[in-house]
């Protein structure tokens, strides 16, 4: 067997672990769940625990080195994770604490930006030199490569789309402002539109189902819409022309020729794309929207992995040629 990676995507609720090849080829996957005890205290040490065992047992001799994807804001040239909210973390060093146990060197990054990496490597976005990818889950995350290169900014904080203001006037966010578009086009965001509009549509199709299951999640939203109901139809069209707007204002910074949509939310295809296509046209330059496709992502919930073993890729390579 040739060089070997370890790629390991922690989100919230489950860590994916993954030994991939330098092609970006899964030799095996798993999961852990992220135990979120003590601001995240023990996690490290369960995900090296976790692939110890597995070292062991697929005799892995070879390894190059580990990428892994965290979530929040990430300083890629520290391994330093800011801040991760849903885990706990605060100025945590991830990658001192985990190149500590393995003796490997370990490439950190935040988890969406790997997925832009993933998906430009062997998903959907065939080596654009310019991308934007983001994923529509419980929040709203994303990656810019300009010029061939993810995007970090000063504190890692660039290309944070989820955090653009989309109404002032809009739902409190986490980070601590209001109208974030990570309040809007996150599955969270459409559960509470659709919310409102069940307050204020109680005869409506939505309130009827949410009256008969006592919760709605977004893919009721999307099914119900797809059958006519009018009150769903507007939550996504809301959702969507807002979605196409803050893109549209992205891709005038980079000049994108693909936008790659990924996340739980982006299960609804078509029906979320064309409406998305639709503002994106109305809202940007004719010379960037001429010339840059929206696509949904292809690599799903492998994607975190394979970004982290691209990552560990890319850094080794510079490090013998540079």
């Amino acid at each position: 067997m040739g060089e070997t990676i370890i790629g390991i995507d922690i989100g919230g609720t489950t860590v994916k672990i993954g030994f991939l090849n330098m092609q970006g080829d899964i030799i095996h996957k798993w999961e852990i769940d992220t135990n979120r005890e003590k601001q995240g205290l023990y996690i490290v040490d369960e995900i090296w625990n976790s692939v110890t065992r597995k070292i062991s047992e697929f005799q892995m001799t070879n390894i190059l080195g580990i990428g892994v994807g965290a979530p929040g804001f990430v300083d890629k040239t520290t391994g330093l994770v800011y801040e991760a909210v849903n885990i706990g973390w605060k100025d945590f060093e991830l990658g001192k604490e985990l190149e500590q146990r393995s003796g490997l060197p370990v490439y950190v990054e935040n988890d969406v930006n790997l997925v832009a990496l993933a998906e430009n490597w062997i998903g959907a976005g065939n080596n654009a030199k310019d991308l934007i990818a983001i994923t529509l889950g419980t929040g709203v995350g994303s990656g810019v490569i300009a010029n061939g290169e993810i995007l970090n900014g000063m504190n890692g904080t660039a290309g944070e789309i989820g955090h653009i203001i989309a109404d002032p006037e809009g739902y409190p966010c986490n980070c601590g402002r209001a109208g974030c578009l990570d309040t809007i086009a996150s599955a969270t965001g459409i559960v509470k539109q659709a919310m409102d509009k069940i307050a204020e549509h109680p005869e409506s199709g939505l309130a009827a189902l949410y009256r008969t299951n006592g919760k709605i999640d977004a893919k009721d939203v999307f099914d119900l819409a797809g059958k006519g109901d009018r009150i769903s139809e507007d939550v996504i069209q809301r959702t969507a022309d807002l979605l196409g707007l803050l893109i549209a204002n992205a891709a005038t910074m980079i000049n994108p020729s693909k936008i790659i949509i990924g996340g739980g939310v982006s299960k609804a295809g078509e029906q979320l794309l064309q409406p998305v296509r639709r503002a994106f046209q109305k809202y940007s330059l004719p010379r960037i929207s001429q010339n840059c496709h929206i696509e949904i992502a292809k690599l799903g919930n492998d994607a975190g992995i394979i970004g982290a073993a691209y990552l560990v890729k890319q850094e080794t390579q510079e490090t013998l040629h540079g």
